[in-house]
């Protein structure tokens, strides 16, 4: 026996439809990645990469990767598994400036329109991928759904600066003088639109935050870094969870990553 269609549900069937038949292609080269049908192209004059689920889940959710595709990549492929593409837009010689956060806002026009991705993806930021995460979100709370962030840069004073406790870096501080646009190295100094100067307007954002850090990290101080951030998110009351690794370096992932899927997977869902 047939069962009968009601008009709603068949209007809803043609609706999501419409919606998977009008998401264009991934263009590029294709290959596999972990299983699954890996994309790597240029979007907007950029290297970007987009895996995709085998089954994608209900909204089309994704992970938003700011640095070292593929490294510790245990969130990224359990989001998979569970229907989210995991997409790379790579921004990492611009160190979180205005132009990698132009560059971001233009991708996410692309890649929620054309591509028709959700509208708010997981934040994922290692290392200097902290710098992008948090510049992106400070302006674009309500296109997240929350942020993971490992041993992240969030001052580049402190890195690649190492003006503080941290090694430093004297030639990548000469790319970021570049990539910020700086004349001396003064005015990088004086710059105030470092995550951890505006702490207090992330924390406002109340957007669920996991971190990850080594307290013996002296490339990315967690003291000069994301310490400042997680005092101002405990203020709000927002979704935090803090993961301190004793006498670890700048080393990133868990041994355990199941607290960090699970933080994830509930708020953004």
């Amino acid at each position: 026996m047939f069962h009968r269609i009601t008009s709603i549900s068949f209007a809803l069937m043609i609706f999501l439809l419409a919606i998977h038949s009008s998401a264009a292609e991934w263009p590029g080269k294709s290959s596999e990645w972990h299983g699954f049908a890996r994309h790597d192209f240029p979007l907007h004059d950029r290297p970007a990469i987009v895996v995709e689920p085998k089954t994608v889940a209900e909204g089309r959710p994704w992970i938003w990767r700011a640095r070292f595709f593929g490294h510790r990549p245990e969130l990224d492929i359990a989001l998979l598994k569970d229907g989210y593409h995991v997409v790379y837009c790579d921004v990492s010689n611009l160190f979180g400036s205005p132009a990698a956060v132009k560059h971001w806002d233009n991708c996410y026009k692309t890649l929620t329109t054309q591509y028709q991705l959700g509208p708010k993806p997981v934040l994922e930021g290692m290392s200097r991928g902290g710098l992008i995460v948090f510049n992106w979100a400070v302006s674009n709370a309500d296109k997240v759904s929350c942020l993971y962030v490992d041993a992240p840069v969030c001052d580049i004073k402190s890195w690649p600066g190492g003006r503080g406790k941290g090694k430093g870096s004297p030639p990548t501080w000469k790319n970021m003088l570049k990539a910020y646009e700086f004349e001396s190295d003064q005015q990088a100094m004086d710059w105030m639109g470092n995550p951890i100067n505006q702490a207090k307007q992330l924390a406002n954002t109340k957007l669920p935050l996991f971190v990850v850090t080594g307290d013996a990290d002296d490339i990315v101080p967690m003291e000069e870094n994301i310490i400042p951030i997680i005092t101002a998110w405990k203020k709000t009351n927002a979704p935090l969870e803090v993961v301190i690794k004793p006498g670890i370096g700048h080393k990133h992932g868990l041994d355990d990553p199941q607290p960090l899927i699970d933080f994830v997977l509930k708020y953004s869902r």
